[in-house]
C-alpha cells in the first residue's frame, strides 16, 4: 500500500458529515474536463454532484460519484476527468 493511497468512503452517515463539519467547508465546482493536478496538501472532499475519475500518475483510476467522501495524500500527482459537472465541499490539512 502506498502513501499516495486515495482513500474513499461510499455513502458516510449523516452524522458523520454533521461532526466533520462538511456543510461549512468551501465548495469547487467544474464543468466537464479532463486535467492534470497535483495535491500540496492533503485534501478531504465531499461530492455533492457530478461523477468523474482520478488516475494517480502510474496507477489504476479510481472513480467517485454524489456521497463520496474522498482523501486525497499531499504529494500525489494525478489526472483528473470530470464526466459529469462537479460539486464538492473540500478541506485542505
Amino acid at each position: 500500500m502506498s502513501d499516495l493511497e486515495i482513500r474513499c468512503e461510499h455513502k458516510p452517515s449523516p452524522a458523520k458529515l454533521e461532526v466533520m463539519g462538511v456543510d461549512d467547508w468551501p465548495i469547487w465546482k467544474k464543468e466537464v474536463s479532463t486535467f492534470p493536478w497535483q495535491y500540496s496538501q492533503t485534501e478531504t472532499c465531499y461530492v455533492v454532484r457530478g461523477r468523474f475519475s482520478v488516475t494517480p500518475e502510474g496507477g489504476e483510476p479510481a472513480s467517485f460519484t454524489r456521497g463520496d467522501l474522498v482523501t486525497f495524500p499531499a504529494g500525489l500527482s494525478c489526472t483528473w476527468e470530470i464526466q459529469e459537472p462537479v460539486e464538492k465541499h473540500y478541506r485542505l490539512d
